[in-house]
């Protein structure tokens, strides 16, 4: 067989290798993170901060893009019930007219959270910056993450892979024709989250000076 009748075949096996790799990283990291991460209060431990990860309040289309909604009402439910007693908000401000961690202060607030319980960290680009700038600029060693289950389950390994005890509570998940390509999206990032774990070391975009969380 010729080098260029070879290439097709070449090509199909390169896809299922990669196939069966993305699926199985998918596996193991919601494998891993299980017993972590839980959508029932009473089985969460204390923790100080709740680590509120960002996402657009809007959807392309208009209207809340409910994976935001619930993300609050999960943060306010944790605070208002005494699981957590501050909140880091974590999320994209990269560019002006988009601002992520603004858009949750003002929800939480909205949710009856006092401002002064509220951090803001404008430079959560990805969950590993924002899982890791928690430790790093916020103090926190031991968190409590916030997300919807699919979110939390990545979170969780990122941190607990980086020697941070983290645990994750489970927004409502959104199961409408949203959620089939944010499901999609997250197979990928679990491969990135992955490799940045085990072979690159990736670290945050920015660090910068310590806040320190009264």
């Amino acid at each position: 067989m010729s080098a260029i009748k070879k290439l097709p075949f070449l090509l199909f096996s390169a896809i299922i290798v990669f196939s069966a790799a993305l699926m199985f990283v998918d596996g193991y990291i919601s494998s891993y993170s299980s017993q972590y991460v839980t959508e029932r209060m009473e089985e969460l431990p204390f923790n100080k901060c709740g680590l509120l990860l960002g996402t657009s309040k809007y959807r392309v289309e208009g209207g809340i893009n409910p994976f935001f909604a619930k993300r609050l009402d999960a943060a306010a439910y944790l605070y208002h019930s005494g699981r957590i007693r501050c909140v880091i908000a974590s999320g994209d401000n990269s560019e002006k007219s988009y601002n992520e961690p603004r858009a949750m202060m003002q929800g939480l607030k909205d949710r009856g959270i006092p401002s002064d319980s509220i951090y803001l960290d404008f430079a959560g680009f990805r969950t590993l910056d924002s899982v890791v700038r928690a430790r790093e600029i916020f103090g926190q060693n031991s968190i409590t993450v916030i997300s919807q289950k699919f979110h939390n389950e990545r979170a969780v390994y990122i941190g607990r892979k980086r020697g941070i005890d983290v645990t994750g509570f489970n927004a409502h998940d959104w199961n409408d024709a949203d959620g089939i390509p944010v499901r999609i999206r997250e197979i990928f990032a679990r491969f990135k989250a992955f490799i940045d774990v085990n072979l690159t070391g990736e670290q945050p975009k920015f660090l910068g000076e310590k806040i320190e969380i009264d």
